[in-house]
């Protein structure tokens, strides 16, 4: 079985740049590669600050306390060249901040300044945190929240690390898009935890790959099939919507579906290597074992053909089920050759080895070495745009496998359907979106059925 190395990664590039396949191929190979933090990273034009933070305290604040969260948080206390000092964490449940408090104290004891009055719990904990003084904000909230609190972090002038996906919804990334230039404009760090883009091991191999090591790439794969993930009971005198938080993975509108909240990570590799995003899809999918009412509404499997504007499609499956076939990688085949592009090989039509990377592996902490040091060298990266494309492309798969209908890019990115008024919860005794059946069971989207309830 085929591990996941690290989930994903972006180039911290201003991804404004646009360059076709033949002009990106060759700009590749007549770049030089520049080193920040230990990663490898393409040297396209980036904003610069006026002020760098050089050797000073960067002051972060978290928003979202699981255990990406403080996963992150402590990633970032890890990188060098100067301090960083948690200040401020904000999240919906108590519980969870008395656990990440524990993990961060565990790792930086020294590093953890967070005091009564910068401890915020409720649904607008982050309103508050964002009201500090924090220079930037770990964004590590259920995907459907991101847009409205990544809008808030800009509007508030943090640079922003945003947890992957940055939406559950085309709406959600539309706005996500709109606060991104919003960053742009203010000089505003945007990165986002696709770190595969700062993983050594990845950047090698696209890079052999962009430079035509297999030719011309005819056809793309990838998967993430694993056993699944944690599931959260319900408990005694819990509203509907306080449940659906606590258990976000198994509600669309919160998590977007496994294919959007895990396997955006493969897709993404795809979408890096074909420089842009398909322009149409079509799927099917079903949830066959985790049928049970505390798995929500989401499917248990997904498998997606994409296509491409050049014509190349990529195969795409994943799947949450035990005893079953395991696989959390991506591939690529070309007129010379094909590459498992997570594992760094590279093999010929006769399938011997030619190439294979001797990279690191450990995206999840150079996408933070790249990002403060960059900060501290006052350049401002961007990685909003691709962030968006890949959420959106695995939306797009997602409104595919429920409809199941071939759909366009169009039809998907302009689409009106909002899961949820992310911006209006007050309360856990507000309304929740998805409401439960008779029987304690949610509603499962059909293919076939009404496409209004899906896109």
């Amino acid at each position: 079985m085929t591990q996941e190395i690290n989930p994903v990664m972006t180039n911290p590039v201003d991804s404004s740049v646009k360059l076709d396949n033949a002009s990106r191929r060759n700009f590749i190979k007549g770049s030089s590669l520049l080193v920040a933090g230990g990663t490898m990273i393409g040297s396209l034009p980036i904003a610069r600050a006026a002020h760098a933070f050089g050797s000073d305290a960067i002051k972060l604040g978290l928003i979202g306390c699981g255990g990406r969260g403080s996963g992150a948080a402590v990633q970032a206390m890890n990188t060098k060249g100067g301090e960083v000092r948690i200040t401020a964490m904000a999240d919906i449940f108590e519980n969870r901040m008395v656990q990440a408090t524990r993990s961060i104290l565990k790792d930086h004891p020294d590093k953890y300044d967070v005091k009564d009055g910068t401890r915020f719990i409720g649904i607008d904990a982050y309103k508050k945190l964002l009201d500090t003084n924090v220079d930037i904000v770990v964004l590590a909230t259920p995907p459907g929240f991101r847009p409205v609190h990544f809008e808030a972090a800009i509007d508030a002038g943090k640079h922003v690390f945003a947890e992957k996906p940055v939406a559950s919804d085309a709406p959600g990334v539309r706005r996500f898009l709109k606060a991104n230039e919003k960053a742009k404009e203010k000089n505003l760090a945007v990165a986002v935890g696709l770190q595969r883009h700062h993983e050594v091991a990845y950047v090698q191999t696209m890079e052999q790959l962009k430079n035509g090591a297999i030719g011309d790439i005819v056809f793309c794969r990838c998967y993430w099939n694993s056993t699944g993930v944690w599931t959260r009971n319900r408990e005694e005198k819990e509203s509907e919507l306080e449940y659906q938080m606590k258990n976000w993975y198994y509600f669309t509108w919160l998590s977007g579906d496994h294919i959007v909240e895990q396997h955006i990570h493969n897709i993404d590799v795809i979408n890096w290597l074909m420089d842009g995003h398909p322009v149409k899809a079509n799927g099917m999918g079903g949830r066959q074992v985790r049928t049970g009412k505390e798995h929500g509404h989401i499917y248990d499997h997904h498998a997606v053909e994409y296509t491409y504007a050049n014509g190349v499609t990529m195969l795409s499956q994943c799947r949450h089920m035990n005893d079953c076939w395991g696989q959390v990688s991506e591939f690529a085949h070309g007129t010379k050759g094909w590459c498992d592009i997570s594992g760094g090989k590279i093999y010929d039509r006769d399938n011997k080895l030619t190439w294979s990377t001797k990279g690191k592996r450990d995206g999840h902490q150079e996408e933070h070495h790249d990002l403060f040091a960059m900060l501290r060298e006052g350049k401002i990266p961007n990685e909003g745009q691709y962030g968006a494309d890949s959420t959106m492309t695995a939306i797009m798969g997602r409104m595919a496998t429920y409809s199941g209908k071939t759909l366009t890019w169009d039809q998907v990115f302009n689409s009106e359907l909002e899961l949820a008024n992310f911006a209006g919860f007050k309360s856990f005794d507000d309304p929740a979106p998805v409401q439960p059946l008779a029987d304690g069971s949610y509603e499962i989207l059909q293919p076939g059925s009404n496409l209004k309830k899906i896109l």
